[in-house]
């Protein structure tokens, strides 16, 4: 056992006996009476389960008993008669006569002369000689020298130092507060109700006074344009309720380090070597020679001949011709007749009528619930110390 490690065994001894309690020896203790279990103290959050009462408003409706008067139209049905003038249509019927001309066609047949002349064509075959003179090539081969240079690479293998940066990573712990809130819901206010567009009513009879004459007046019921207005509607809105928490973060950060190292590197460069050789070449040089050929040709000569022929034609001409037709003719003349018709006539008479009429209102209160909420707690945690190096923990 070194020095340092006796030293750090004592160290260990003075810190259970002082301060921390110690956790009991067991049987696997194989180690001396100095060495013990050691803890340290550790801040961990929990959440308890807490519930509370909340309001939430709630709109009711309730009605009232009005009586209200009102003017109520009782239909009456009454015959009456009207007298009119009609005129009614009386129609003769008479014949006259009408003369008028058509044209007949009346058909004719005739011949034209449509003779034509027809060509024919005569092809006769002749021969002649012909001299001509072609350029014959005679090819021959000769053989030349010839110079070049060609590059011979030649490899060598050379180390050089190269640098690169490569990123290590480093972690370290941060503190950060962290929002665990949650959203509540609240009544921010009381949205009033909507107003639908005028629509066609009947509106019973109403009395207003006059400011100028402090005349009661009484107005007429009748159809009349109407807007109605809903009842007010409470607005929610959710609110977000904070609750900060202190929380340790593992960040890592990556940092350059510049590392040199030795790379092998073959390096390839080019040696110039003259060379010679024989290249073959062919020569090609033109011989004229005479030849002479026989060449056919047709020659074409054209005979006219006169073919007779008569084309029957169909012609038309119109002969006019005068008829007469009995045509009938339709007079009409209107007579004056009086009739008498009966219809209904329906006549309204307003009567006075009272009713109970029960009128809607909105009624706010407050009804309570129970919700269940998370409320954050630190606690000390004890955690045990690994061991010393003397127990060969």
């Amino acid at each position: 056992m070194t020095v340092s490690k006796q030293l750090r065994c004592l160290l260990a001894g003075v810190v259970v006996a002082g301060s921390l309690p110690v956790a009991p020896a067991s049987a696997q203790d194989g180690c001396s009476a100095c060495c013990g279990q050691t803890y340290r103290l550790e801040c961990q959050t929990i959440y308890e389960e807490k519930q509370i009462t909340c309001y939430r408003t709630v709109c009711e409706t309730a009605y009232e008993e009005r009586e209200i008067t009102r003017q109520v139209p009782v239909y009456e049905t009454q015959q009456r008669e009207r007298r009119y003038a009609v005129l009614k249509p009386v129609r003769e019927t008479s014949t006259r006569q009408e003369r008028y001309t058509v044209q007949r066609p009346v058909y004719e047949t005739q011949y034209r002369d449509a003779s034509y002349n027809r060509v024919r064509n005569i092809v006769e075959t002749h021969q002649r000689e012909e001299r001509y003179t072609v350029q014959r090539p005679v090819v021959e081969t000769q053989t030349r020298q010839e110079r070049y240079c060609v590059q011979r690479p030649v490899t060598e293998t050379q180390e050089r130092q190269q640098c690169r940066t490569v990123m290590r990573p480093v972690t370290t712990c941060q503190t950060q507060v962290v929002d665990q809130g949650c959203y509540v819901n609240q009544v921010v206010g009381v949205q009033p109700g909507a107003t639908t567009g005028p629509r066609l009513r009947w509106v019973p009879p109403t009395q207003t006074v006059n400011p100028a004459t402090g005349v009661v007046q009484t107005t007429r019921p009748g159809l009349g344009w109407v807007t109605q207005t809903a009842p007010p509607q409470p607005v929610v809105q959710q609110v977000w309720r904070p609750n900060l928490v202190t929380v340790q973060t593992p960040v890592t950060q990556y940092v350059p380090e510049q590392i040199v190292e030795k790379v092998p590197v073959q390096v390839t460069r080019m040696v110039t070597e003259e060379r010679v050789r024989e290249v073959p070449v062919q020569v090609c040089r033109m011989v004229t020679e005479e030849r002479v050929r026989t060449v056919p040709y047709q020659t074409c000569r054209q005979v006219v001949e006169r073919v007779e022929k008569q084309v029957p034609v169909r012609v038309c001409r119109m002969v006019c011709e005068e008829r007469v037709r009995e045509v009938p003719v339709t007079t009409c003349r209107m007579v004056r007749e009086e009739k008498v018709e009966p219809y209904t006539v329906q006549v309204c008479k307003l009567v006075t009528k009272v009713e109970k009429v029960q009128v809607p209102h909105t009624v706010q209160k407050q009804v309570p619930y129970t919700r269940t909420i998370r409320v954050p707690k630190t606690v000390m945690v004890k955690v045990p110390i690994e061991p010393c190096d003397v127990c060969g923990g």
